[in-house]
């Protein structure tokens, strides 16, 4: 879908390459971020920028480290994505470094950090000003990201254009505030009566109706996730995270059903779309979990262990390419446990170590995900007291989440049944879930 003429207007076109010059812009990043990434190049490809992204440009037998530093020299901008989710030190120093030096001593080179959440910065990148899209977490969108394009090009803007920034940022970040406080009060007909509205926001890129999407799902709104989701596909058919969220309300969808027939088919629709990227390459941490999450899907209907196999297989090639999502590696550890052999237990084991690591032990205030996989570690290391007091704080954290409650709790007891805590001990595991959900 082009982007709006509303918003085109304000762009600024990018500049004519120089002799040694074949990009407009170079983008790092680590793979935890390539969604939101890959939604920024949409962006500035329908803009017209000429743009280095290693995915595109590097070819099977490549020597990586000398293309990334020929594509960056041949560059007019960088833009370096950070996160702390993707807060590897050696590769945040050598990057920011590498451009910080490039910056320094050709004038004309724009570097252009991006931050995506708002934890602080590391110390080596403090004094930098960086460009904050911690308010957007599915992709750029508002005032912001028309900023950014101006800071790539180095053009200063219009008093017109700065009003409409500042316009495109409130307008962004209250529909944001909306979407998130109608999930919070299990507001479904709010988030759909604001994905009607279809205002700029919703037709800059996809993360507007991605954020609503994602928000319905929680809520077990299964349906009207699908129905928005089919149409942001449609109009960005270039985006990985629609796709990614479809597959999952297909799957929580299916999950609903009663027939086994109908399970079974709902399971394949969401199958379809996970591997179809899992075809062309894509290898990140939530579409590895996703099509991992179908194969447990279909083992629960069929009862085939090599299904089961299947799934955890998947989580854990998620976690060895990306050894800092917790998500993968929590579900890695899981269904090893699933497996049950004395061998898996102990695979399962080694896993909710790895993911300990990450996570810590402590409760995250607001993060319902990470608390709840922390107890799902105390869990798996039969730590029940520990376990339960964590799931009562993860639960307590997301009471509206009613999908998400439910998914978690169903994961615990299919542990228990492999565990074999006595009945005091698993007590304290359903004792959080005991008055949102129907005890298995």
């Amino acid at each position: 879908m082009p982007i709006p003429d509303e918003w085109l207007k304000y762009a600024p076109k990018p500049k004519a390459l120089g002799a040694n010059e074949k990009w407009n812009v170079f983008l790092s990043y680590r793979s935890v971020n390539r969604f939101w990434v890959l939604n920024l190049y949409d962006v500035l490809k329908e803009l017209d920028y000429k743009v280095f992204l290693d995915q595109y440009e590097l070819l099977d037998g490549d020597e990586l480290i000398a293309k990334l530093q020929d594509g960056l020299a041949m560059s007019q901008a960088g833009v370096l994505i950070w996160s702390t989710a993707a807060a590897d030190s050696k590769w945040v120093f050598k990057e920011f470094q590498t451009m910080e030096t490039r910056a320094t001593n050709d004038e004309k080179f724009r570097f252009v950090p991006v931050k995506l959440d708002g934890q602080q910065l590391p110390v080596f990148a403090q004094n930098r000003v960086f460009e904050d899209f911690s308010s957007y977490p599915d992709g750029p969108n508002g005032g912001e990201l028309l900023r950014l394009v101006y800071a790539i090009t180095g053009q200063t803007m219009s008093a017109e254009a700065i009003r409409f920034a500042n316009d495109q940022t409130t307008l962004t970040k209250d529909i944001i505030t909306e979407l998130n406080a109608a999930k919070i009060i299990g507001d479904a007909e709010g988030i759909i009566k604001l994905a009607k509205a279809n205002t700029l926001p919703w037709r800059t890129n996809a993360a507007i109706g991605c954020t609503a999407a994602e928000n319905l799902i929680k809520l077990k709104k299964n349906d009207e996730a699908i129905e928005i989701l089919e149409c942001v596909v449609e109009q960005f058919p270039k985006s990985i995270r629609p796709k990614q969220l479809h597959a999952l309300a297909l799957a929580r969808k299916a999950e609903q059903q009663e027939n086994k027939e109908v399970k079974l088919e709902g399971f394949k629709q969401a199958q379809i779309i996970m591997a179809k990227l899992y075809v062309e390459g894509e290898r990140d941490p939530e579409t590895m979990g996703i099509f991992a999450r179908t194969w447990m899907n279909r083992y629960e209907l069929s009862g085939d262990i090599n299904e089961l196999k299947k799934s955890r297989d998947l989580y854990v090639e998620g976690f060895e390419k990306a050894p800092y999502d917790y998500y993968t590696g929590i579900n890695a550890a899981a269904k090893s446990v699933l497996i049950g052999t004395e061998a898996e237990l102990t695979k399962g084991a080694a896993f909710a170590k790895r993911v300990e690591e990450i996570t810590g032990t402590k409760e995250v205030p607001g993060d319902y995900w990470r608390t709840a996989t922390i107890a799902e570690v105390f869990l798996i290391q039969k730590n029940y007291p520990a376990a339960g007091d964590m799931f009562q704080k993860a639960v307590a954290m997301a009471l509206e989440e009613k999908g998400s409650l439910e998914s978690t709790y169903k994961q615990a007891c299919r542990l228990m049944e492999k565990l074999q805590p006595s009945a005091a001990e698993q007590g304290m595991i359903k004792a959080a879930f005991e008055h949102l959900l129907v005890k298995s």
